[in-house]
């Protein structure tokens, strides 16, 4: 790490390290100081480890990632710790204009839907779009929460709510990922897996899908976690810093070099699945493998789940609000396997029947009907398990794994850490067929 300023579990110990890298900002002693004060403000007695000031401010508009962090509201709360500016919306930074200046600091801001415009501390703006832009260190507290870089507030189109978005630069989007997606004390060497691999799903989600939106990847399990600040620690950071810009390609269909959706879960159960059973698309990497590895790392409580029940009645209503082609067959009678991988001693569910009370029945992918059933996954946690009918119930039994399995396991990784393989052989275990290169 260059430049950065740790505050460890005693927050009147800093250390400063100062490691002379390109892209990272230089601080002065008076900066020291004052980052120094905004780091006792924002982690008060928290045991966190913070690296300031944000790096990549300056990379170029298309590898800043926008991150959904509250969509539909009609109020949210700001604190900044360094006076900002309100910007109109331009992608281009350079022809942005400010429109106001704030200078409250560490002071609670009311952000609110008013008349049709967005009024930030009571002043109203007409644009239905505008950036708050904090000054150095670009830190903000949102609800609670602290991220980096950028806030941008978009009234959605019929004028009663608004969305807001982080825009954020990918290497310290990367470190709010990391942390929240894998536990920062895992080896290196998983940890760097796990960074190339969110860095690699985060650019071709935004490839894929951000052009026809106005963010690229939400915050939740629904794309990957995002904590941002919350997530950091030294070791975080020095994952993402080894692995800066690095994401691994495939051969796609038509024979050209890409990125793909670097899938990963938390624990396969002893085999990745092949994505064409699960999300519907193929990619080369993206076959299933054996992982002997994931076991001796997950909690047994988690490797092995125990049986969950739901009630019929629930189970029905949930699948008919979700796919409304299932309307039609009425009250939902019997599930059944259509079709699952087999693994020797345990099979994972890919496909599952749905008979009706009309007499019609359907399909399903398994993936699908377990988030629709439980949207949280911590119930129902995997596909690999048996259905049966209890009385009035849906019982899952023989449970084991958790997530939806394709891609890098992420027990599994770890487990290879600790055996002594290197990120590159972890990921061309999970990614067979993959290769790593740098997009900056």
């Amino acid at each position: 790490m260059s430049n950065t300023i740790q505050l460890t579990s005693n927050p009147g110990k800093i250390i400063s390290r100062m490691v002379s890298q390109s892209h990272f900002l230089r601080v002065s002693s008076g900066k020291k100081a004052i980052l120094l004060f905004v780091l006792l403000i924002l982690s008060g007695c928290k045991s966190r480890q913070l690296t300031i000031p944000t790096v990549q401010m300056d990379i170029e508009p298309e590898f800043w990632v926008r991150v959904l962090l509250l969509d539909d509201v009609t109020g949210c709360t700001l604190k900044t710790v360094s006076p900002f500016s309100v910007l109109n919306d331009r992608t281009d930074p350079q022809t942005q204009i400010t429109q106001a200046r704030f200078s409250q600091i560490n002071v609670p801001i009311s952000i609110e839907l008013t008349n049709g415009g967005i009024t930030v501390a009571g002043q109203a703006f007409a644009d239905d779009k505008i950036v708050i832009f904090p000054d150095d260190p670009y830190v903000f507290n949102l609800n609670g929460s602290d991220y980096r870089g950028k806030v941008k507030l978009i009234i959605n189109p019929d004028g009663s709510s608004f969305d807001v978005i982080n825009l954020v630069p990918p290497e310290p989007y990367l470190a709010g990922v990391v942390g929240a997606e894998m536990p920062g004390y895992w080896e290196p060497e998983a940890l760097k897996a796990q960074a190339i691999a969110a860095r690699t799903y985060c650019f071709y989600i935004k490839k894929r899908f951000g052009a026809n939106r106005n963010w690229d990847l939400k915050q939740t399990a629904a794309h990957q976690v995002y904590r941002g600040l919350a997530a950091e620690s030294a070791q975080i950071w020095h994952a993402v810093n080894q692995t800066k810009g690095q994401v691994i390609t495939c051969k796609h269909p038509d024979g050209h070099e890409d990125i793909f959706p670097a899938y990963y879960s938390s624990t396969c159960g002893g085999h990745t699945e092949n994505s064409k059973n699960v999300f519907g698309d193929s990619f080369e990497p993206l076959v299933g493998v054996p992982c002997p590895y994931c076991e001796d790392v997950a909690k047994p409580k988690f490797f092995f789940w125990p049986m969950i029940q739901f009630d019929m009645d629930e189970v029905s209503v949930k699948l008919l609000e979700r796919y409304s082609k299932l309307k039609r067959l009425g009250k939902i009678t019997n599930i059944t396997t259509a079709s699952h991988s087999d693994y020797g001693e345990f099979s994972r569910l890919t496909k599952v029947k749905l008979f009706g009370s009309t007499g019609k029945s359907d399909f399903l992918r398994a993936e699908d009907f377990r988030l629709t059933i439980d949207p949280t996954g911590r119930k129902l946690r995997s596909t690999i398990c048996q259905i049966v009918k209890l009385r009035n119930k849906w019982a899952f039994f023989s449970g084991r794994g958790w997530g939806h399995g394709v891609g890098m396991c992420q027990c599994g990784a770890q487990g290879m850490a600790r055996d002594g393989k290197n990120t590159k052989q972890i990921l061309s275990y999970f990614y067979p067929g993959s290769k790593i290169i740098s997009i900056y």
